[in-house]
């Protein structure tokens, strides 16, 4: 397998055990993986506006941590987050696509570095991600698959 299929073969192996992102309720979309990058979406509904009638914080956190998680668990070895940290740069309405943007700074040994931006329809940033993942024993995807 070529690296970018490895990274999309990946994104289904971890989809598919993924209930945080599926069981939200929130429509996290995959919208595009490769090596040490991922690109995730969603659409903030109502339900996820706080009392200032902004999203709350939290469903823009695990949109971002989403497109961590994918970007970071792109190589096949499976990676799990050791910090994080986020800021919030800008509100977002209901009814905002929301896109989050990751891609690899730095990867060497069992640690990545990654950062993640997340912005609105208009392509202004909400918020800025960084994260550090550790890699942990396993694979993704056994290393003779064809997929």
């Amino acid at each position: 397998m070529d690296p970018q299929q490895l990274a999309e073969a990946s994104a289904r192996a971890l989809w598919e055990q993924d209930r945080a992102s599926q069981g939200l309720g929130i429509g996290i979309v995959i919208d595009g993986v490769g090596p040490g990058t991922a690109t995730l979406s969603m659409v903030v509904g109502a339900a996820m506006c706080n009392g200032h009638g902004t999203c709350h914080g939290g469903f823009i956190f695990a949109l971002a941590d989403s497109a961590f998680a994918y970007a970071c668990n792109s190589h096949g070895q499976r990676a799990v987050a050791q910090h994080v940290a986020i800021t919030y740069v800008a509100p977002a309405a209901e009814g905002d696509l929301l896109t989050a943007r990751a891609r690899e700074i730095s990867r060497r040994g069992r640690t990545g570095l990654y950062d993640v931006s997340v912005a609105n329809g208009q392509g202004e940033v909400v918020a800025e991600f960084r994260g550090a993942s550790r890699t942990v024993k396993g694979m993704l995807v056994p290393e003779e698959s064809g997929e």
